[in-house]
């Protein structure tokens, strides 16, 4: 049995929950100063919670992002989505060699894809819902009906609609039910972790009418709860609708939560339970006049995300702190609470000393996309670079070679060399493997490098034309890419030679 001593509180039981959503925008909530969305469950939590107003994504989007949640150092820089790989320390792993028990409910179907189908297995345990998104679930021959739309609507998705017209069809309903169900049956046990996790409010948009009644709106055009990956073409009263639609999900989100905090609050949890809410990344809804993520420059609508930590070590809460984390922190966050081992290849930090006092743990964070800009942050000053012409020479660094819904193709794997190993890879060689550059083949051409100072330019509309600001900016890049074992070719692709 563990024991944490400190000024406030002896914590000897000890209990983790992690809630996940996807696709979080921080800016829609109104623990973050949101007046017009009907979240008032993010804002209770937020007064039982410590909340982060500087928390960054890391690699994106989403399996890049748990791949860092489960290693706790960056993910995109060399390599692009895939699973787990065999040299990689998985927290959950960890916290079982330690005496902790973990367990995994999620909608989230990227587990069961060709590129994340080793994370889940990393549990003891894991409990699946299907359905979400364009989840291969259920099997029609005959093409479904699909009405008239702007944006996208699959053939698939539709067809998943069909088996959730009720609320508590809905995968969300049935994560949230499953984890209240993990926490009636282990609420009196000792030290385990429970990672729950809902897809939404990634799109599609879709919810019961109930919520869409709390954003009454006339819209009279097409059906539009799928916005699609690229520039608004749509007319205002599009985006607007789309805009309450992804409110209307949010407010469904919103509801489980507070069925959460109810039940933390019944059982006294709060004395001996940890509990994390997070988002792998944010969402543009028309912010900038770009729907999504993936296409676009990382604007803070999705690389500044919203996050709550609740250590009943620390008895804090209600507060709000400004240093620099980053989804790399949960691992060791984690592992420190539980009094597991850090693994040395681990680059996040604990974030106790920031809960405690606002201890600043790091000078800067890097994030982005693999093969696309790279981008660094200090809190303040936010600097995005494009590659230079080309966007070359580019590799996957892997013993896993899969992307999202496909393994590599034979012309890919014909281009495979065994690179030396990188510090983190055990000693093991790895593949190197030509990439593709952008995100799943969507993306290649320039976003355009730029500056912007969010102190006095927070939405993000003025790029500065600062270059020693730019110069500083560079080097903490470059820093942080040394720090992280970058593949060499990277300081090529970006035009950063000359920085080594």
């Amino acid at each position: 049995m563990f024991s944490y001593i400190n000024k406030a509180v002896t914590i000897k039981i000890m209990k983790a929950i992690m809630l996940m959503f996807d696709s979080l925008n921080r800016n829609m909530l109104s623990a973050y100063g949101c007046d017009w969305t009907k979240t008032p469950n993010f804002k209770r939590l937020a007064e039982k919670t410590v909340v982060f107003e500087n928390s960054y994504v890391g690699s994106l989007p989403c399996m890049p992002a748990r791949r860092e949640i489960h290693t706790g150092r960056y993910n995109f820089l060399h390599r692009s989505w895939g699973p787990i790989e065999p040299f990689d320390d998985s927290m959950p792993e960890t916290l079982q060699k330690s005496g902790v028990y973990t367990h995994l409910i999620s909608d989230h179907q990227h587990y069961w894809e060709d590129g994340g189908a080793t994370y889940h297995h990393r549990y003891n345990t894991w409990e699946i819902v299907r359905g979400q998104e364009g989840d291969r679930w259920k099997g029609h021959v005959k093409d479904p009906e699909i009405p008239e739309h702007l944006g996208n609507y699959w053939r698939q998705d539709a067809i998943n609609r069909t088996y959730m017209i009720k609320e508590e069809d809905q995968p969300q309903t049935q994560v949230f039910k499953l984890g209240l169900e993990f926490l009636e049956k282990n609420k009196n046990e000792d030290k385990w972790f429970l990672h729950l996790e809902t897809f939404d409010p990634h799109e599609p948009f879709y919810s019961m009418q109930k919520y869409k009644d709390l954003y009454p709106h006339d819209y009279k055009g097409p059906h539009f709860d799928w916005p699609p990956y690229g520039k608004v073409t749509e007319g205002k009263d599009v985006v607007e609708h789309g805009r309450y639609q992804y409110a209307a999900l949010l407010s469904m989100c919103d509801e489980y939560l507070g069925k959460l905090l109810d039940f933390m609050d019944a059982n006294d949890m709060w004395k001996d339970t940890m509990l994390i809410i997070n988002t792998d990344h944010g969402y543009l809804l028309g912010e900038h006049d770009c729907w999504a993520k993936t296409v676009h420059p990382l604007y803070d609508e999705v690389s500044h995300t919203p996050f709550f930590v609740w250590d009943p070590r620390t008895n804090i809460k209600g507060q709000r702190r400004k240093a620099l984390v980053q989804t790399i922190d949960i691992a060791p966050t984690l592992l420190d609470y539980f009094g597991a081992p850090i693994p040395a290849d681990c680059q996040g930090k604990s974030l106790r000393t920031v809960i405690e006092s606002d201890t600043q743990i790091r000078e800067g964070a890097l994030f982005g996309h693999h093969g696309m800009q790279i981008n660094v942050t200090d809190g303040r000053y936010v600097y995005m670079r494009d590659p230079v012409e080309g966007n070359k020479p580019l590799y996957e660094y892997t013993h896993m070679p899969t992307h999202m819904r496909a393994l590599f193709r034979v012309d890919e794997m014909k281009t495979m060399t065994i690179s030396e190993p990188f510090t983190f890879t055990k000693g093991t060689p790895v593949m190197k493997i030509e990439a593709i550059p952008g995100f799943q083949g969507r993306a290649r051409e320039p976003l355009g490098t730029r500056l912007y100072d969010l102190e006095n330019d927070p939405k993000q509309e003025k790029p500065l034309d600062d270059k020693a600001t730019e110069e500083r900016m560079i080097r903490l890049m470059v820093k942080l890419m040394k720090e992280n074992d970058c593949p060499m070719e990277q300081y090529e692709r970006m035009g950063l030679k000359e920085y080594l």
